[in-house]
């Protein structure tokens, strides 16, 4: 395994020491958050990307080596393992590599090339291949064979190009060229296929494509391989085939022989009929890796920045799901998001019910003193924000757009049905905008994170690999913020560092049946919380009511005993620490420099001293849309508007102006310079100022430009 841990420190810059006690920690059962936030002096402060590697290419280097003995031992069990051939599998860096290798052993289907050999033609072959100066017709008169179905010389001479076509093909030094060829000068080319050009009109832009495949962006790649796989589009991938034949022609040919024709004749069909199309669909699979990869990192960063987006915080919350036909449903959670009250209003078409409805979100507002509204952006949002906002309230009521994105698929979740089983889907979603308001992390967890409507692409990727992807991102987020025991759900306590889904829900009905945790040390009580689910999660768990001030703090009851001798060894308390700026500046950390605690945890639990159980996202700010802008109809050319950002892709933002459909900014309408990457202009929910370029009312599309 020191190999493994060399090759990624190689990789990474990292030292091998790192890598090393990181995959023990990760091999020992830790977890990436814990290993981050509270073994740093183990790993040498790696950050949780750094640890994500690690993992992943760890993972990959064990697959690789399985992968090594599996080809050894088949080669082996043919009796064809040489010294040498066994050197160069164990010394193979790449799986392609070690695949080139095994090759000339792989089992075989029926091939024009076994078919050859069964009718004797090798020797031939080989003669041939050797390019020496022989009588090619006499040599190859000697195979023919009523028995062995080889008729004529012909029949001799066109066997034996088979064979050297599929020796040339297996040849590891040939594939290896042919292939940095095909990445370095390969095309894709994509054609419409006939008779689709209507029904496939939304991938006109690639009906006659064609670009350099090394330069072709993810999102172009992965939309013409849907196109393809719904059978509008047909796509090659392929280098210029002179040189392709070029380099075969340098490594194969070694005179002008009769023999040497006979090998071009072989290597040319070799490269067509088996090595191009090799090469094509290795190139694909690398490709769609690579593509799925920057997607699934789009999809990744957008869903960070949607779990950490700011939180209201504990608030009476009056949350509107809106409607037309079938009116308005409005709930009325408190401060800890439970249900206190539900019905429906009319106010817009067909019964436009406005005063009663005017009348009815006031006498709301009063009887459950409502501190802010929370309205869902889905159909007649804008109408209802209309409504709220004509309601003179007596004291300061935020209004907030929400976004709805995944509401009706928790709202029909087991989990909403377990949350609220007497009430119907409507009910679910309202209060899952209202409680999305209070504070998103709590809310998106429990749903999946491909319903939530961020990324591009996504039902086109590696599903196993977005999955471990979003997993990452959920438990990375909830961990970061930290999480209350007392009022967090089941699916959020389910993501904390060492829980789960069984100890997350045997906390939820310790609660229920002892009330509320008191302290850290009382978790060792819940059924199933042994030492090492404490040791990973007590980190993370807030108890705002504990007597022990670092139970509310992100301070590891491990280092307990540290911050209470810095207490001791200045006179005061640990709330005295806490409160006194002027008393921890007393504090000589270099004094609690243990073989266990090093440097990085004393810095560590300084800054937490100072803002114990601090929350990392940002303070939320409230947005608002042009109050004349209701729906497209209203969106003219030319027009500047405020907008919020609700998408990130490759190739540009998606900006809500408030008309229940986003508009596209694309990348090159984001900035006056150069844009690479649109995460580096714009975040999501990030407010921006927005010009209408195009409006495209029948088909719903709305192009923007930032550059206003």
């Amino acid at each position: 395994m020191s190999v493994f841990f060399n090759s990624i420190a190689a990789e990474s810059g990292l030292k091998t020491w790192q890598v090393s006690n990181t995959v023990e920690l990760l091999e020992g059962g830790a977890t990436i958050p814990f290993i981050s936030r509270y073994r740093k002096e183990t790993t040498g402060s790696l950050d949780e990307v750094q640890i994500q590697f690690i993992r992943d290419r760890y993972a990959q280097l064990k697959e690789l080596e399985k992968r090594r003995e599996a080809v050894l031992e088949s080669i082996r069990e043919q009796e064809k393992l040489t010294d040498e051939l066994e050197e160069k599998i164990k010394t193979a860096q790449t799986l392609s590599e070690l695949e080139d290798l095994y090759l000339p052993y792989r089992p075989k289907r029926k091939t024009r090339a076994t078919v050859a050999v069964a009718k004797g033609l090798e020797p031939l072959a080989k003669k041939i291949f050797s390019q020496q100066k022989i009588d090619l017709e006499l040599e190859a008169e000697k195979y023919i064979s009523e028995e062995n179905e080889v008729s004529n010389i012909e029949d001799a001479l066109s066997g034996a190009r088979d064979i050297i076509a599929e020796w040339v093909n297996e040849n590891a030094t040939a594939r290896n060229r042919i292939r940095r060829l095909f990445e370095r000068d390969a095309v894709i080319k994509s054609r419409v296929v006939k008779g689709k050009e209507t029904e496939g009109s939304k991938y006109q832009a690639y009906f006659d494509w064609e670009e350099s495949l090394s330069k072709a962006p993810s999102h172009r790649i992965l939309a013409m391989f849907r196109g393809e796989k719904e059978e509008y589009l047909r796509i090659s991938i392929a280098p210029s085939e002179d040189n392709a034949l070029e380099i075969l022609e340098k490594l194969f040919v070694k005179g002008n022989t009769e023999s040497s024709k006979q090998v071009v004749e072989a290597f040319k069909d070799g490269y067509k009929r088996l090595m191009a199309p090799s090469m094509e669909t290795e190139m694909r699979q690398v490709l769609k890796q690579k593509a799925d990869e920057k997607a699934i990192n789009v999809f990744a960063d957008n869903l960070r920045q949607l779990l950490l987006a700011p939180p209201l915080g504990q608030k009476n919350i009056l949350a509107i799901d809106p409607g037309f036909k079938t009116g308005c449903k409005v709930v009325c959670l408190d401060k800890q998001g439970k249900l206190l009250h539900n019905e429906n209003i009319y106010p817009h078409p067909p019964q436009r019910e406005w005063k009663q409805s005017q009348n009815k979100i006031q006498s709301l507002v009063d009887a459950y003193d409502i501190e802010a509204i929370a309205i869902g952006n889905g159909t007649a949002s804008r109408e209802t924000e209309n409504l709220i906002r004509s309601i003179r309230f007596d004291r300061d009521v935020k209004a907030v757009m929400v976004n709805e994105s995944g509401a009706s698929v928790y709202s029909a979740s087991s989990v909403a049905r377990e949350e609220f089983p007497e009430y119907d889907v409507t009910v679910r979603g309202a209060a899952s905008i209202g409680r999305r308001l209070a504070d998103p992390l709590a809310e998106l967890v429990k749903i999946d994170p491909k319903s939530i409507g961020v990324g591009q692409y996504q039902h086109d990727v590696d599903q196993k690999a977005l999955q471990q992807s979003l997993d990452d991102v959920v438990v990375s987020c909830v961990n970061a913020v930290g999480v209350e025991v007392n009022t967090a759900s089941a699916q959020l306590l389910k993501y904390v560092s060492g829980l789960g889904p069984v100890l997350a829900k045997n906390i939820v009905q310790y609660r229920d049946e002892h009330g509320p945790i008191k302290s850290r040390e009382e978790l060792k009580n819940v059924p199933r919380f042994g030492d090492k689910a404490f040791e990973l999660a007590a980190g993370f768990l807030r108890i705002t009511q504990s007597d022990n001030p670092l139970d509310r703090s992100a301070v590891h009851p491990e280092s307990y005993p540290v911050v209470e001798k810095m207490a001791a060894d200045l006179n005061a308390s640990v709330d005295d620490l806490i409160r006194e700026k002027e008393l921890r500046k007393k504090i000589d950390i270099n004094k609690y420099v243990t073989e266990k605690t090093g440097l990085p945890t004393l810095k560590d639990i300084l800054e937490e001293l100072a803002k114990p159980g601090r929350d990392p996202r940002k303070k939320f700010a409230s947005f608002e849309f042009d109050k004349n802008i209701n729906s497209i109809n209203d969106l003219k050319v030319g027009m500047i508007l405020p907008g919020i950002v609700t998408n990130i892709t490759a190739f540009g933002a998606f900006v809500d102006v408030g008309v229940h459909q986003d508009g596209l900014v694309h990348i090159s309408q984001m900035a006056d310079q150069f844009v690479s990457d649109p995460s580096e202009i714009v975040k999501l929910n990030q407010p921006v100022t927005v010009k209408i370029l195009d409006v495209d009312v029948d088909r719903k599309r709305i192009n923007m430009s930032m550059k206003v």
